[in-house]
Order: C-alpha cells, then structure tokens, then sequence
C-alpha cells in the first residue's frame, strides 16, 4: 500500500538573518578573547562557503534591514571557560519556542490537503534539537482540535533524516487501516544549540544550522488517487564501521555535533551501489529518477551526492535553494524540499535521501 501525501506544510520563525550578520554575531558571541586574530578572521570565510543566505531563529530579536540583528540568549563569552547557556537554559527555550512553529506547520498541512483535525486518528512527530514532557505532540492535538485519542508516536533523536523515518510510519499505520489519517510533524531548533569557542567542526555546524517546521498530512492511496504524490517505498542502510563519522551529543551547554570531512568521500564511495539495489525491487532505475529531494547537510555532502549517482547538476538546484534560502533545518528541510517541487511539477518518480549519524543513509520513493 502507498501512502498518498494530501498536503505538506512548512514554517520559519519570525525573524531571519544574513549569513554574513551570523558570521559577526559568531565572531562577538562565541569565539572568545582565547582566539587569534587569524582564527577569527577564517570565521567569515567558513560562514560564506555553508551555501546559506538567509536562516531563520526563534532566538532573533529583530530583523529590519538597516538594523543588525539582536538577540540576547547568547551572551559574549567572557573566560576561556565561558561556553555559553546551559543546556537546561536552552531546553527551556526549545519547550517555549516549538509549539507554536509545530501549529503552524500543521495547520498549513491540514489546509492545504482539505483535511478537517477531527479526522486526524495518527501523528507523528519528529525531532532531535530538544526534549520536553509533555511535548508539542500534546499541545497539537490541544490547540488544533485533534481527537483526545489520537495515536501518538515520536520519532526522536535521529539527526537530519528524522522526517524520513517519520514518514515510513505514517505509510505503516495507514498500509493497517485504510481510515486512518496521519499527520508527521517535524521540528528542529538548531541554533539553540550554537557552540562556544574555536573548533573548526563546531563552527562548520554553527554555519549551516537553522529553525524551522514541516508537517505532511496523509492517507492510503487508492484507485481514485489520480496524480497525487505517493510514497511507495522506504529504504534504510547503515554504512559499516563509520559511526565516529558524524554524531549528536547531549553535553553541558547544548547538544554537541561533529562531522567528518570524510563524509562526501564515504557516500560518493557506497551510495550508487546501494540506491541501485534498493530501488531494482521498485522496477526503478537510477536513470529514471525524474527528481531527487537530498537534504543539503553541507554543499560538500550534495556534490558527493551528484558525483556519486551521476546525474546532471541542475538536479541539485532544489537542495540548494533551499539550503540557501532557510539553511539546514535538520529534519524538516527535505520536506521543504518536497514541496517546492511539487509546487514546481517535478517530474516523478523522486527519490528522497537523508544522512544522519550511523553513519545512516535513509530514502523514500515518491511516485
């Protein structure tokens, strides 16, 4: 059974700002007196090659052009040993700040698939920037009119292809029940979790990382379908011996994230050969992909991408407007994708492909 896709929503916080202004806010906030003048001159130089434009903080204060940008969670580091908010401080922050973004994701998902909240019987909700309990999950069926017996399920703490994963549950329930209707839900605060000091991977991350929220509402495909976008298929491997390649950490002052500069020659190495194995069964081959929504984890990981399939570069253009346009949500960010082509009629079939700590590669076949 395919899991037809009735609407996708997506939503930023308020506020954005220009990757340069996050260069100097980086260079003021944390990379304190303990680094050199030669250090804090390569912050700029890292920010500009992220391929981000514009993000998007809960955190932001303002965003009026002839203004920089203001924001106060983030103080000026004043010791060596100053690294920033506590992670308590910062998971206070995330219980505050999701809610709101989850309804409004959600409530775009449900209008535009024409969906009343009283026929939700599923939601599913995904993140891995922060905890709380009672969660997001509760304040949407509360403030949006799901039924009180909604079945709830998080999908918790599995990096950037978190939607992904949300979305092979979603085609679960409703492959079970051809009545249920299913919501996935992902938000990600990821500037929440800015890290202080001089670390070239930290400050990569600090680079590429922003807020945002994306939801899917859904149901099992039938006869009467017609051109709706499907998912038809999920794939899923873990690339042996590669788990030191990238990670998300829980530490003191927020959650911790390392990448390897080994990751783009790792998927340009096992992708191919594993993506024509899981989609033969499909009777697909990688030649007639029509689209393909990759999240950007960084321009390097989506170069890698295209070496490794082979296909045209203009097939990346979507993950890096996207990338440029909102920076690296996380997990909403290939369901922003997923949007803006459909909103462009991308041919079908397309492949989405996520990467996350494992090392993990995880994929879904939209037909």
């Amino acid at each position: 059974m395919s899991f037809e896709i009735l609407g996708i929503g997506t939503t930023t916080p308020q506020h954005s700002m220009e990757q340069s202004e996050a260069a100097i806010h980086a260079q003021v906030v944390s990379c304190g007196t303990e680094v050199t003048d030669q250090q804090r001159r390569l912050v700029p130089i890292l920010y500009r090659r992220a391929g981000v434009k514009t993000r998007h903080s809960v955190l932001l204060e303002n965003s009026i052009e002839s203004e920089l940008v203001r924001q106060s969670f983030y103080r000026p580091a004043d010791s060596p040993g100053d690294l920033g908010p506590s992670t308590a401080d910062r998971m206070q922050a995330y219980e505050k700040h999701a809610t709101p973004l989850a309804i409004a994701a959600v409530s775009q998902a449900l209008a535009a698939g024409n969906v009343d909240p009283a026929e939700i019987t599923h939601l599913v909700t995904v993140s891995c920037s922060g905890f709380s309990a009672p969660g997001f999950d509760i304040q949407l069926i509360k403030e949006l009119g799901l039924p009180a017996g909604t079945s709830r399920t998080q999908v918790g703490f599995m990096g950037c292809h978190g939607a992904l994963n949300g979305l092979r549950v979603a085609k679960a329930f409703t492959s079970g029940d051809p009545q249920a209707r299913v919501v996935v839900c992902a938000v990600e605060l990821c500037t929440l979790h800015q890290q202080y000091g001089w670390c070239p991977d930290k400050i990569v991350a600090n680079a590429l990382f922003a807020d945002g929220a994306a939801a899917v509402v859904g149901k099992q495909a039938t006869d009467n379908s017609g051109e709706a976008w499907k998912l038809v298929a999920s794939g899923s491997t873990v690339i042996p011996d590669s788990e030191e390649m990238m990670s998300w950490r829980i530490g003191d002052h927020g959650f911790e994230m390392t990448l390897s500069p080994q990751i783009p020659d790792i998927i340009n190495a096992r992708l191919k050969n594993w993506l024509e194995h899981w989609l033969a069964p499909q009777g697909v081959a990688i030649e007639e992909v029509g689209c393909w929504a990759i999240h950007p984890g960084g321009p390097r990981i989506l170069n890698a991408v295209a070496e490794a399939v082979g296909f045209d570069e203009s097939q990346l253009t979507p993950s890096r407007d996207i990338l440029a346009q909102f920076g690296n949500m996380s997990s909403p960010t290939v369901l922003f994708i997923l949007k803006k082509l459909q909103a462009q009629h991308a041919k079908l079939p397309c492949v989405m492909l996520g990467f996350g700590p494992g090392l993990a590669i995880e994929a879904a076949l939209i037909n």
